[in-house]
């Protein structure tokens, strides 16, 4: 039990840290000489950073993604708190319900990110307010961890779902 405990435990810990790299980390859209994510565009010649603000077209869809990533990992991690308390007042037998919808909800969340970005991304990199070209760029692993932590919070909540606490 207790193996299966930390595996959990583990498991939770590393699904948060992937949100919160791939909500930090300026990595969703790079380039040669670029890089962007929901927060700013920089580039990496000159090591200079530009805010992505209202100026910008698309900056609903990038709030919209901001909003459910910052909510995602917020979700994440209060369903670790809930999780640990559950583990100590919950009665033998009973289930983790709670944590469990918690958690599924920081998987919609990231989900919902990730989605937009993935639908809006063309109109997102064909705003002029850019200094350069930053249309001609691909995924970065910002992106791809993003979609990675939207499994791994899948699977966790569907773990707490099934986990029945043992003595």
């Amino acid at each position: 039990m207790l193996i299966l405990l930390a595996f959990i435990i583990v498991f939770h810990i590393t699904s948060a840290a992937l949100l919160f790299i791939s909500t930090i980390d300026n990595a969703w859209w790079v380039g040669d000489n670029f890089s962007t994510d929901v927060w700013r565009m920089c580039t990496t010649n000159t090591s200079t950073c530009m805010a992505i603000t209202d100026q910008f077209r698309e900056y609903q869809s990038i709030q919209a993604v901001q909003a459910a990533m910052i909510l995602s990992t917020i979700f994440c991690c209060v369903a670790f708190l809930v999780f640990i308390l559950q583990l100590f007042r919950l009665k033998q037998g009973e289930r983790f319900v709670l944590t469990s919808i918690i958690q599924l909800l920081s998987c919609l969340c990231v989900m919902i990110a990730a989605s937009i970005y993935t639908d809006r991304h063309e109109e997102l990199h064909q705003s002029y307010e850019y200094r350069m070209e930053v249309s001609k760029g691909q995924y970065g692993y910002s992106f791809v961890l993003a979609w990675i932590a939207f499994a791994f919070t899948l699977i966790s909540g569907v773990m707490y779902l099934v986990l029945r606490k043992r003595k």
